[in-house]
């Protein structure tokens, strides 16, 4: 039997007769009584008699009508699954971001998402950029958000957008800062070391090195929101990217971009198998207006 002939079957089965059948899938009589002798020939037993005017299901149909049954609410779920994904609503989104983007700028999309797809379900994770790969290929995230897709991998990525690196402080440390500061004049000063964050951290170093400048670190942290959480706490300075200090900023909290300006690239990134679903993409386009908009 193929697909058709099962919902034929289950069809006259479920309605109890061949004219209420073709009512319900909205075809004709004469296609559902073709369609279920062939089924029958195929089977090669009956599945209905008729007795009384009537079609009452042979015992044979009883038996077959539980796998029936259960063949078509697959059916009818793959299905709703379908016009679901066409019209955006319902489904499940997994998805991974770096803790500084997860702050402030992905719920913010996430909001604005669910105002206009209120049936989706979100499974939102942070990931250390160590763990991106992991959750991809593990399958606990169908897209993650960063700064930069690891080397070397069975990925691919979207470009969502750009942020740049900024000096996050007190301002009480700093009353008079200039509109941009530049890296020499963090020298002197309780610095919070970031360069084991990813490739954002490696940024910084790597213009640390070309300037030769060193920094008086008094603490370090492998994110973002815990250096900027040490800033709020009086620990000292720290250069974090523009997203989390944005989500930290707070009164006797101040942010300044750098001169000249470090700037890193944001994607989605997700395994070459496994594409963006058409709801994905939906909401990597709110993602990038937020991200434009920061």
């Amino acid at each position: 039997m193929n697909l058709r002939h099962i919902e034929i079957f289950h069809a006259v089965y479920v309605n109890g007769s061949v004219s209420a059948a073709a009512r319900a899938l909205n075809v004709s009589q004469p296609s559902v009584s073709k369609t279920l002798r062939h089924a029958e020939t195929l089977l090669g037993f009956d599945l209905f008699q008729r007795i009384g005017g009537r079609l009452v299901p042979t015992e044979d149909a009883h038996n077959l009508f539980a796998d029936v049954a259960e063949i078509q609410e697959r059916v009818r779920a793959l299905r709703e699954a379908g016009r679901n994904m066409r019209s955006g609503s319902g489904g499940q989104l997994r998805i991974s971001a770096l803790p500084s983007l997860a702050l402030g700028v992905l719920p913010a999309a996430v909001s604005r998402f669910l105002q206009k797809r209120p049936g989706v379900h979100f499974d939102l994770q942070t990931v250390h950029h160590d763990d991106l790969l992991r959750k991809l290929y593990e399958r606990e995230a169908d897209i993650a958000i960063a700064s930069e897709p690891p080397r070397g991998a069975a990925l691919s990525s979207t470009w969502l957008g750009e942020g740049e690196l900024v000096a996050l402080y007190r301002e009480a440390e700093m009353p008079d800062a200039p509109a941009r500061l530049e890296l020499a004049d963090l020298a002197g000063r309780p610095f919070i070391s970031l360069a084991g964050s990813g490739p954002m951290g490696t940024l910084l170093s790597e213009e640390l090195d070309r300037l030769g400048i060193e920094l008086d670190e008094v603490a370090a942290a492998r994110t973002f929101y815990i250096g900027a959480a040490l800033v709020r706490a009086g620990v000292g300075i720290a250069v974090v990217d523009s997203f989390t200090a944005e989500a930290w900023l707070a009164p006797g909290l101040a942010m300044r971009p750098l001169k000249p300006s470090l700037a890193f690239d944001l994607h989605a990134i997700h395994l070459l198998d496994r594409p963006p679903s058409a709801l994905a993409s939906e909401f990597l386009t709110v993602l990038r207006e937020e991200i434009e908009a920061e």
